[in-house]
């Protein structure tokens, strides 16, 4: 069992700048690949990152959503069994309820292919 903790949301100009934490207990962390994703009112809950668990810290694989690359970006912390995302230059259409997830078989991109989900942490980009 997992338990998943995400923070740092909050309301944000078009522009700005947030970070996501996400703090994991329970089985160990270094073992999960761990995931973002994103759900707006009215719309499936989409992907935005996700990072592996293999490899040291130089050698793990990171995946983004389209919308984000280059504004965003994924990185853990195994020592503090927390992943984060720093996202930059928010936009409007960034707004969202922003969940982290672990998974015990790889870095997927469907929510399907996660098996734990924290609570979720608001974020709201104003234009």
């Amino acid at each position: 069992q997992v338990q998943l903790v995400e923070s740092g949301g909050g309301l944000v100009q078009a522009g700005d700048s947030l970070r996501l934490a996400c703090a994991a207990s329970g089985r160990t962390f270094s073992d999960s690949a761990m995931g973002w994703f994103r759900q707006a009112p009215g719309k499936e809950r989409e992907f935005v990152a996700a990072i592996s668990w293999t490899g040291g810290p130089a050698d793990y694989g990171t995946y983004y959503a389209e919308s984000v690359i280059g504004r965003f970006t994924i990185w853990r912390d195994n020592a503090k069994n927390t992943v984060y995302l720093q996202m930059n230059s928010l936009k409007p259409a960034d707004t969202a309820v922003y969940y982290c997830a672990a998974s015990n078989s790889g870095a997927w991109s469907a929510p399907r292919g996660y098996d734990y989900w924290g609570q979720g942490t608001q974020v709201t980009v104003s234009s």
